[in-house]
């Protein structure tokens, strides 16, 4: 047979061990892993120069934007972003203009998502006004549930434990996972309110509302509220070490993952100093404490994923005079991969855990099944890295729209130099050079 194409000279990672090998594909899956000679003929045939292949990345934790908030990012720039970072499959928030927390918002966001997508896409819900249509929405396609416990964003009254446990019970009933922004809404109020009362507006103070406190007594509260019911509880962006304790203390009982930011671990609240407002993120940056706590968790294995929170706003809205005018969040899709590549140079991290964090983990946590592994069968969602590449992180080429970073002008290990995409090149050399359709919707419960 003649397959699509073919990739020779490739240093791929394999269960665990980097293989010099060949790769056939063929109609957007892996046909075939081998020697050269082994490989069958193929329309198109690309020589990698012992470049490293990694399973597509995989990202659980992205702000995609658009429908109201296209000014900051749209399907197209956000997916071109994810493209060239390195991710081959994103799973998109649900705090959107309109929030997504309907059958119908759901299927009106991938309707108008499909013929513009560079890499594949999942869409979060929140949870929904009443109980019944939590099954519908699952039906639609949810990859799980977001449930952001600072604000009131859904439909179901985060103040109420009684309201939340049982829509709980129904995401654990749909056997979905629920992911959690955990910072606890009431603290965090009185906090904010003392704080603007004193007229306190700068970035500094920030901190002093969303305290240590804050984080812990959400992930308490939600731990207690799901006890016995056996949902799939994914802590997002966790931040603090008592955190971590919390949720390793879960675990031995429970179904419970982590992630953690590249953010939380690159940078602490002394950038706050330097960077002022750019750096406001909820949770935001921790002392070196706490940062210290996140690597220990992350080298031990008690984190189980890395997510950007990639969060796109425009420089105006980070820039407010005051900090609580200001939209938490930055860019992080495009710099998340050689942030990480560098610390595996610098032997913080092993090859190893990059790929179970940023592909494998993400894959079983959210049954992507096809995803997160190069083997045959597989989808053909593929990393290619130009891993002793040093580069320059440059905001003003990012993809994305938000073209600034606390990063700009680091210099990092690990630059990509190709993303496959079921089978197509989307990403390389630095262009953008497939066109929106490419990546496709990846559904709850079919994937």
């Amino acid at each position: 047979m003649i397959v699509d194409s073919v990739l020779t000279n490739a240093k791929a990672y394999l269960k665990g061990q980097i293989v010099d090998c060949s790769i056939a594909i063929e109609e957007g899956k892996i046909h075939k892993i081998g020697k050269e000679t082994q490989m069958p003929q193929a329309d198109e045939k690309t020589d990698l120069h012992n470049l490293l292949v990694l399973p597509g990345l995989i990202d659980e934790h992205v702000h995609l934007r658009d429908e109201g908030r296209a000014y900051k990012e749209d399907f197209a720039s956000g997916t071109a972003a994810a493209a060239a970072g390195g991710f081959t499959t994103v799973l998109d928030m649900p705090n959107n203009d309109p929030v997504t927390m309907s059958a119908e918002r759901l299927r009106n966001r991938m309707q108008l998502a499909q013929r513009r997508l560079l890499v594949n896409v999942g869409f979060y819900s929140e949870f929904p006004k009443t109980l019944p249509e939590i099954k519908e929405i699952v039906s639609e396609g949810a990859v799980g549930f977001k449930l952001f416990m600072g604000n009131q964003t859904g439909g179901v009254n985060v103040d109420d434990d009684l309201a939340l446990k049982e829509a709980l019970k129904a995401a654990a009933e749909q056997k979905v996972p629920v992911a959690v922004h955990a910072e606890d809404r009431a603290m965090l109020g009185a906090n904010e309110e003392k704080l603007k009362k004193a007229q306190k507006t700068a970035p500094a103070d920030y901190l002093r509302a969303h305290t240590e406190a804050v984080e812990l007594k959400a992930v308490q509260r939600v731990l207690k509220l799901v006890e016995g019911m056996g949902v799939r509880l994914h802590f997002c962006h966790i931040s603090t070490k008592d955190g971590l304790a919390a949720i390793a203390e879960a675990k031995k009982t429970q179904t419970v993952t982590c992630e953690v930011t590249p953010n939380h671990l690159m940078l602490s609240s002394e950038e706050l100093q330097r960077y002022g407002s750019l750096v406001i993120m909820a949770p935001p940056l921790r002392d070196r404490l706490q940062v210290d706590a996140l690597w220990r968790s992350l080298e031990d294995g008690s984190v189980d994923t890395l997510g950007s929170d990639h969060a796109p706003h425009t420089l105006e809205e980070k820039m407010a005079s005051s900090v609580w005018d200001v939209k938490a969040g930055i860019p992080g899709l495009e710099v998340t991969l050689p942030l990480m590549l560098t610390m595996v140079r610098k032997r913080r991290l092993s090859l190893n855990q990059v790929v179970s964090l940023l592909a494998e983990k993400p894959a079983q946590i959210y049954g992507l099944t096809g995803r997160g592994s190069i083997e045959a069968d597989k989808t053909a969602d593929i990393t290619i890295i130009d891993y002793n590449q040093q580069f320059i992180i440059e905001a003003v080429k990012f993809k994305t729209k938000a073209k600034f970073s606390p990063y700009n002008g680091w210099e990092v290990n690990g630059k990509v130099a190709k993303t496959i995409v079921n089978g197509t090149v989307v990403f390389d050399d630095g262009e953008i050079i497939a066109k929106g359709g490419v990546g496709g919707i990846v559904r709850g419960g079919t994937k």
